[in-house]
């Protein structure tokens, strides 16, 4: 059983008086425990198979399974239900909640799922001490750097055991050094956890850290 497939994906967009075609004819196997690195340049729809994949874009053609469940014919409360319990979102921008402390912004996920306070809290306090951010805890965003932001970001995506992650330029918004050091505990904390991840890059060394590297040209996938 996969975690993500994608068999002959298509989306266009509609522009004016033409049609865009940003994808055309996906096809992409992530199995369990693989991390894959989607490298592209600004437009060439990285977002877009990103959104498509994470089940946020249904204006596409073409077969998509989660975790071997096939996404066709669900219904809408189905698809929420599935990208609430087997998928984690990172984006380049981290949108945390300017008032809630790292370990709020972290817990809050898993009490929107059921868990309670406390239980949710010892949970947060462990994963942010994994990302080495045991003494940030009680800070809220506006006292943390930007590397330390994302890792929170990292922590909120990761702690309801989602089974794949993708991430959109993870590390994006980072200076170098601060990106790769922030990559490391990244990739470190999803293969302690057994997480399949699609990544998207346009660093390609940080790209080459991943079990495989494919390029998105012209609407189709090349791998590397």
């Amino acid at each position: 059983m996969t975690a993500l497939t994608l068999k002959n994906v298509k989306r266009s967009f509609h522009q004016g008086s033409k049609d865009v075609h940003v994808l055309k004819g996906i096809d992409l196997t992530v199995e369990p425990g693989e991390l894959v690195a989607l490298i592209g340049s600004s437009g060439s729809g990285k977002s877009t198979l990103l959104q498509v994949a994470g089940l946020l874009d249904d204006s596409f053609t073409g077969d998509l399974a989660i975790g071997g469940k096939k996404i066709a014919g669900l219904s809408d409360d189905a698809r929420s239900r599935l990208r609430r319990t087997e998928l984690g979102f990172i984006y380049q921008f981290h949108h945390l909640m300017p008032d809630f402390t790292a370990l709020e912004n972290v817990a809050i996920a898993l009490q929107i799922a059921g868990v309670g306070k406390s239980a949710a809290a010892e949970e947060a306090t462990a994963v942010l001490t994994g990302l080495g951010l045991e003494e940030r805890l009680d800070h809220t965003p506006a006292k943390l750097s930007g590397g330390e932001q994302q890792r929170v970001a990292i922590a909120r995506a990761i702690i309801g055991k989602p089974s794949l992650l993708l991430a959109d330029e993870p590390t994006g918004n980072l200076d170098e050094e601060t990106a790769a050091r922030v990559f490391a505990l990244f990739l470190k904390t999803i293969k302690s956890r057994g997480m399949s991840a699609l990544i998207a890059t346009h660093d390609r060394d940080l790209a080459s850290k991943l079990d495989r590297q494919f390029q998105l040209k012209d609407g189709k996938l090349v791998e590397l």
